[in-house]
């Protein structure tokens, strides 16, 4: 069970010169947006190159030499602005600066839209990265959160419950606490009957070990988290024993569904999505318009004739041949 959060480096590392494999979406992220023409300002002013956003992280890499790249998780992210940088390929133009904490290093970077006018890199990346702080629920371990309402539990989008289970003792304490147990498809979550905000949030990701073990109050269902959120050791007593073997095998079963793709509750769409090959490629009907063959209906014949000054569009043009008007033009082009 282990492998499905030691696996998972893309949100949280910042690394350079990645192996194509790497560069690869891993099982459950999504590539949002695609910008060409992205220069690295800081790290390799002067090269174009292209910047990948997805719901863990950003990539960036060179379109000259793919193999100089970078990858920066969104959760190592400490701050994201836009200030003046220079670069070489724009000269001083507005840029986005992120600032990155990765095993204790600091790294800042610096990116800039080598296309003048496009304020896509910011709306994107801040975006995104925003809709990832705020899906934390999806992927931490939380304790005494606003996570019941009105007896149940308040589901995030995409979340579906698979069981509902009265009667569960949570064994953090001396006594224990009686409490209810739901089981959906991205966590395990426990609160207390007589105070709804003594709970417990449980991501799949977060989980290190689910197995029966021999407590003082007897059997009972242990959840072990893993080192990144502290490494706690959950413990509940369900009764009977086959409600607990129950509970246990459907939990292995919705984690090993999870794990082969996981929900990281990352959710974000362009407004501008890129057309679909087939829709840019769809076949033209051919135009009501009958083509004269004399050479004299050609308005738009080069012959290198002089500029003159419309009065009606107020800048030059080229002279119209004889027996042509402007108006004549906008009504054939009509």
């Amino acid at each position: 069970m282990a492998g499905v959060l030691d696996a998972l480096w893309e949100d949280r590392d910042v690394r350079f010169d990645i192996t194509p494999q790497q560069m690869k979406t891993r099982p459950g992220e999504v590539l949002i947006d695609c910008l060409d023409s992205i220069e690295d300002t800081k790290g390799n002013n002067g090269d174009r190159g292209r910047l990948l956003v997805t719901n863990l992280r950003i990539i960036w890499h060179s379109i000259a030499l793919p193999r100089v790249n970078l990858s920066v998780g969104y959760n190592s992210v400490i701050n994201i602005t836009t200030r003046t940088a220079n670069s070489k390929l724009r000269g001083q133009t507005e840029a986005l600066y992120i600032l990155t904490k990765s095993n204790n290093t600091r790294f800042e970077f610096i990116f800039t839209n080598v296309v003048p006018g496009s304020p896509r890199l910011f709306t994107s990346v801040i975006a995104v990265h925003r809709a990832y702080e705020t899906s934390k629920m999806y992927r931490d371990l939380k304790l005494r959160g606003a996570l019941i309402q009105n007896k149940q539990l308040r589901l995030l989008p995409r979340e579906q419950v698979y069981d509902k289970i009265n009667g569960v003792w949570n064994l953090s304490s001396d006594q224990g606490n009686l409490g209810t147990f739901f089981i959906t498809n991205v966590r395990i979550v426990w609160h207390a009957n007589m105070n709804e905000s003594f709970n417990v949030s449980i991501p799949y990701l977060q989980i290190r070990s689910i197995r029966i073990r021999d407590s003082k109050f007897g059997l009972a269902l242990v959840i072990e988290s893993s080192q990144q959120t502290g490494g706690y050791v959950l413990g509940f007593k369900i009764d009977p024993m086959d409600k607990l073997q129950d509970a246990v095998k459907e939990i292995n079963s919705l984690h090993k569904v999870y794990s082969a793709n996981p929900i990281f509750g990352v959710e974000y769409e362009m407004e501008e999505k890129p057309q679909p090959l087939e829709e840019l490629t769809v076949e033209q009907p051919p135009d009501d318009v009958e083509i004269e063959p004399d050479e004299q209906t050609d308005a738009f014949t080069h012959q290198d004739r002089e500029p003159v000054f419309s009065e009606e569009l107020g800048l030059a043009v080229e002279k119209l041949k004889d027996g042509f008007t402007l108006q004549g033009l906008w009504e054939v082009m009509g």
